[in-house]
């Protein structure tokens, strides 16, 4: 938790009112969507509104504001959102006015600062108490910006979607593992004690060999997407050949379309396939009688549901932060952009060439 308050409660809510009144512009550069489509949607206005002091919030100035897949799913339309909107829900930077509410529970103007909540491609955004993790000072703004969208989901992935499906020295199944979300998921699945198969293509092998995996599965490209060609490598047949015979207890599966078939057809009995992403194109409706074979079970899950209490995120965030602290944990920043190149972050990021984490520097 934040450190207690140095001012009183009434002084502190005196200087942040001055703070907010006095040094808050009230306009800000952010990258926002007016019209869904490609990344040539996403412009960066230098006249948006700054938003308002939340009752029980504070503003921060971002320093930083991570590049997410399922932020080009919003500025597609695939996840539906009110027009207009700036872009992102993953930020890092300092607190710059707080709300009384926030006072009391200790937080300060300065205050090194990550969260998850909608409206990050930008200077300014207002972030509920509750969704603040405060940040060690060991630990770099950028690092803990990308902690808290694909950090927090490979730990719910690696920790909890998987409803205890599978025990320590089990076989786990983890898709693009040079990716992202993936990097993170398959250095966590190890510090769970599961035994982890990861796929990745051939031109990101470095970084794939990099995180621990028992056994890597490499593939050619398929050039200009995000993702590799699961046609060029009989990945089902290696995983029988791997797990003699048995399959995994879980597969983590971001690819989606692409990955369907193989993820399903490479389960153990009563394994679960947890899909998370859309790299590939969305998973098309199967029936259920699908997962008879092995008397499978499914789940498609999202990071909200994971981080539904203060407790549940804070818990999450501070095992992850620990686990960077100890050296346990590797955090790959791959590419900054300057928010003013807000599409080019975007296409980046969908031509499949990053090999870690990818942020803008507001």
């Amino acid at each position: 938790m934040f450190a207690a308050a140095a001012l009183s409660r009434s002084s502190r809510a005196v200087s942040s009112r001055m703070m907010s009144a006095s040094t808050i512009p009230a306009t800000m550069k952010a990258a926002v969507i007016r019209e869904t489509g490609d990344a040539h949607v996403l412009k960066v206005e230098t006249d948006y509104p700054t938003p308002a002091l939340p009752k029980g919030g504070v503003l921060v100035r971002n320093e930083y504001s991570g590049i997410n897949f399922i932020d080009t799913y919003h500025r597609k339309g695939l996840y539906a959102r009110d027009l207009p909107f700036v872009g992102g829900q993953e930020g890092g930077g300092l607190v710059a006015a707080v709300s009384d509410e926030a006072a009391a529970q200790g937080i300060q103007i300065g205050d090194r600062v990550a969260y998850s909540v909608f409206g990050s491609y930008a200077e300014y955004t207002a972030v509920p108490a509750s969704k603040l993790l405060p940040v060690p000072e060991d630990v770099g703004l950028d690092v803990a910006t990308s902690c808290v969208v694909q950090g927090m989901t490979a730990h719910y992935l690696t920790s909890s979607a998987h409803a205890n499906l599978i025990k320590e020295g089990e076989w786990c199944l983890i898709h693009g593992v040079a990716g992202g979300t993936c990097q993170w998921a398959a250095q966590m699945a190890k510090l769970r004690g599961f035994k982890v198969i990861g796929t990745a293509p051939k031109g990101k092998a470095d970084i794939a060999e990099s995180l621990g995996c028992d056994e890597l599965i490499l593939l050619d490209e398929v050039a200009g997407t995000s993702y590799e060609d699961y046609e060029s490598v009989d990945v089902v047949g290696r995983i029988k050949e791997i797990t003699n015979g048995d399959g995994v207890k879980c597969v983590i599966d971001g690819i989606g379309k692409a990955t369907v078939d193989i993820s399903i057809d490479s389960l153990a009995r009563r394994g679960i396939f947890i899909s998370f992403g859309n790299a590939s194109g969305a998973v098309p409706a199967f029936p259920v009688l699908r997962l008879i074979g092995k008397s499978a079970y499914v789940t498609r899950p999202k990071l909200l549901d994971y981080t539904v209490t203060r407790e549940e995120l804070v818990w999450r965030a501070n095992e992850i932060f620990g686990w960077l602290q100890d050296g346990k944990l590797k955090v790959s920043v791959d590419t900054t952009f300057p928010l003013d190149q807000a599409a080019e972050g975007h296409i980046y990021l969908e031509a499949g060439k990053s090999k870690g984490k990818v942020l803008y520097e507001i």
